[in-house]
């Protein structure tokens, strides 16, 4: 009698398991065929009333995407991703899904100190593109208005990642940020420092804008003037460039008229 029972209890659970995991293939058959509310649900399902499953976690961060990508429902598919990592932080998923959480509050939400607590987060727990998670952190502060923070983040990219892919742009946000601190003497070194160290990147050429800029502002419009004009032929916005060469050219002759 007790062989059974045990016997019967592993038919359930064997019958059970190919049941769920019958529902979660109708699921991705709903999402390939583009019915995305019915994926979701299903998806929802296995994890609420199954979280045991060993499919639950793929589950629920399905629900998840589909949620965020196609039915742009940002609180629900936050809700879905927190319960990812919450519930199953042992789950390959659990960064995937604090990673989603971070880019829904900075780019779908604006939400950018709840995408600085996450991407922080992200980077507490160690993530294969670090560079890139810092670089959202900074970006994020630099949203916020919060230069002196973002150039601060921006700096320790620079430190913690010497080689990274972004280091040409990372330099150049980092003068930008300096000039709207207001240290134009460290914007302009921190300018040139981009158009020397990396003179093939695009970010040399915007540099070279930017430190006109700041040349202009202290009042050196000689040296503004040289630069920009230096820079036809090769500035991608040619427009932008003759405006500001005629706006410092007459800086320069009512200059010269007051003296």
């Amino acid at each position: 009698m007790v062989a059974a029972v045990i016997g019967g209890g592993g038919y359930y659970l064997y019958n059970i398991e190919a049941i769920l995991e019958g529902d979660f293939s109708k699921a991705e058959q709903f999402q390939e065929q583009g019915d995305y509310e019915k994926a979701a649900k299903i998806f929802e399902k296995l994890y609420l009333y199954h979280p045991d499953f060993y499919l639950a976690d793929r589950a629920l961060f399905q629900a998840g995407e589909i949620l965020n990508l196609y039915l742009k429902k940002y609180h629900e598919a936050l809700l879905a991703y927190s319960l990812v990592e919450k519930d199953y932080s042992e789950s390959p998923l659990a960064k995937k899904a604090l990673q989603q959480v971070a880019e829904i509050y900075k780019n779908q939400l604006r939400d950018y100190p709840r995408a600085i607590v996450a991407y922080q987060k992200l980077l507490d727990n160690g993530v294969g593109n670090g560079d890139r998670v810092q670089y959202e952190v900074a970006d994020s502060y630099f949203r916020l208005n919060n230069f002196e923070q973002a150039r601060i983040e921006f700096e320790s990219l620079l430190k913690n990642y010497p080689d990274s892919s972004l280091t040409a742009e990372v330099q150049y946000r980092v003068a930008v940020a300096t000039s709207l601190e207001g240290d134009l003497k460290k914007a302009s070194e921190s300018f040139r420092l981009v158009s020397e160290k990396w003179p093939e990147s695009s970010y040399a050429i915007e540099a070279r804008f930017g430190l006109a800029g700041v040349l202009e502002e202290r009042e050196e419009l000689t040296s503004a003037l040289e630069v920009l004009e230096k820079l036809r032929g090769v500035y991608p916005n040619p427009e932008v460039l003759e405006k500001r060469i005629i706006q410092v050219k007459d800086r320069i002759k009512k200059k010269q008229k007051a003296i």
